[in-house]
């Protein structure tokens, strides 16, 4: 498989191979519980899963490490002012670590619901304190951070000379107001926070060489990406929205504590738009995922997300699902129709299905590009829908449920167990065969017409007879 994905560091898709032949090391930044899970989380970790999905399709073994950032991502995403998880303990009267187990549960139970694979590792922020206060120590001594009167410690940005490598943007361009902020402490204000200083009021603070506190939002995942996959790995992944100044702000203080590269390739998927707008909880337009499962179909949300490539803009709508969902019962009627024999050897090969499989294949090795790739998919349906050939039909249906369970990872719930319902119609079907050939045509339309009575359909034609069981 020579698989290709952009790189956002080089800003071009590049072949991409592993660091170890076999295995990729993949690090994708995970939520911070403070709240309900929306449609944005579920757009980067279906994203994320897809892409591990088809790397192990392949036979690759993944490493698959996802943080959950349970304290010191401050509001706004700055670095002065109040942390996310502080103020909604707040707002619910309940203790900081209470909020992030809550709104870690509800995250968790939204993926499973899409079918997520659970990460290799899900590690959190507040079991890495340790190692956190390692990695900014090490930056101290090495005279790439500098602590101040008040407690806090920064990282100073002007030691990093490739800062924006990523993001394109020059230090001129970070401007306050922007997405970090001014403390009054800081030597420049493009410097970012490693270590906050915590006052009586702040409960989730921990003692260090630096005084009473708490660390900053970007040193985690530096931290954990390096204690699960080693100083330089594969993959960093996550929303658009983490390009800047999050991951801007790993690399330089990887590189510099870690004295090596860090992420070899950076991959970020787009926003979500809502009627264009981009969705975000300070707007009041953001999707709660719980709602959304609720009044859909985990798998019709999956691939309504899968439709578009994972770097445009995906602008949600309630009629492009309910659009998603007929292409959905498409797939799902005809694999339950033609459901697959327990046989593989009735199952020959056919030429123009194995060449929608290759093609299909090939668009998801082209920076999974699931949009092209389930175009595919529907060409493979409207060949099993015209085909009279029952053997090509089942050929049809099982490529199907194998790609679109282990590569797009929908669950396709039949309902049928062990194939025993299809089994069953084809034992009968048989019977009515030999009834016919025996002239015995009472018998015969006594079958058909009884499993019409329970909405089981069967249509003669000259290849044979194949059968069609209505919702």
């Amino acid at each position: 498989m020579n698989l290709k994905l952009y790189n956002s560091l080089t800003r071009k898709k590049e072949d991409f191979v592993p660091l170890v032949s076999g295995c990729v090391g993949m690090y994708v930044c995970g939520p911070t519980v403070y709240g309900m899970p929306h449609l944005g989380h579920a757009r980067s970790y279906v994203t994320f899963d897809t892409l591990r999905r088809f790397f192990e399709y392949n036979g690759y073994k993944v490493k698959y490490v996802q943080n959950i950032t349970d304290v010191g991502h401050i509001v706004g995403d700055v670095d002065d002012g109040e942390d996310k998880i502080q103020k909604q303990a707040k707002i619910e009267q309940i203790d900081p670590v209470a909020i992030a187990y809550k709104y870690e549960n509800f995250y968790f139970d939204a993926m499973d619901k899409l079918n997520v694979l659970r990460p290799t590792i899900s590690c959190r922020a507040t079991g890495h304190i340790i190692e956190i206060i390692d990695m900014i120590q090490k930056l101290l001594d090495k005279g790439y951070a500098y602590k101040t009167e008040q407690g806090n410690v920064y990282f100073d940005i002007h030691k990093f000379k490739d800062y924006g490598i990523m993001s394109g943007r020059s230090l001129d361009e970070t401007l306050s107001g922007q997405r970090i902020d001014i403390a009054s402490d800081k030597k420049c204000n493009e410097d970012f926070a490693l270590w906050k200083c915590a006052d009586n009021g702040h409960i989730m603070r921990w003692p260090s060489p630096f005084g009473l506190g708490y660390p900053g939002w970007h040193i985690e995942c530096s931290v954990m990406a390096k204690k699960y996959l080693g100083d330089t790995f594969d993959i960093h992944g996550g929303g658009i929205d983490n390009m800047f100044p999050h991951h801007e702000c790993e690399i330089a203080q990887s590189t510099l504590a870690n004295d090596t590269s860090f992420a070899r390739f950076f991959v970020h998927n787009n926003l979500v738009t809502i009627n264009g707008q981009k969705m975000g909880k300070s707007l009041g337009n953001s999707i709660d995922l719980q709602t959304l499962l609720s009044k859909y179909n985990p798998d019709v949300l999956r691939l309504y997300l899968l439709q578009n490539h994972y770097r445009s803009v995906l602008d949600f709508t309630e009629q492009g699902l309910a659009e998603t969902q007929k292409i959905y019962e498409k797939f799902l009627d005809f694999i339950k129709n033609n459901a697959y024999s327990s046989d593989k050897n009735l199952l020959i090969a056919y030429p123009d299905v194995d060449e929608c499989k290759m093609s299909f294949m090939e668009s998801m090795a082209d920076d999974l590009n699931t949009s092209l790739a389930l175009s595919h998919l529907l060409q493979m349906l409207k060949i099993g829908n015209i085909t009279s050939d029952l053997n090509e039909k089942r050929y049809i249906a099982s490529i199907l449920k194998d790609l679109l369970q282990n590569i797009f990872g929908l669950k396709l719930e039949f309902n049928i167990t062990n194939n025993k319902e299809s089994e069953i119609i084809d034992i009968l079907i048989k019977l009515r065969e030999q009834f016919k050939k025996d002239s015995n045509y009472a018998i015969s339309d006594f079958i058909r017409d009884e499993l019409k009575d329970i909405g089981i359909t069967l249509n003669d034609s000259r290849e044979g007879t194949t059968y069609k069981i209505e919702q």
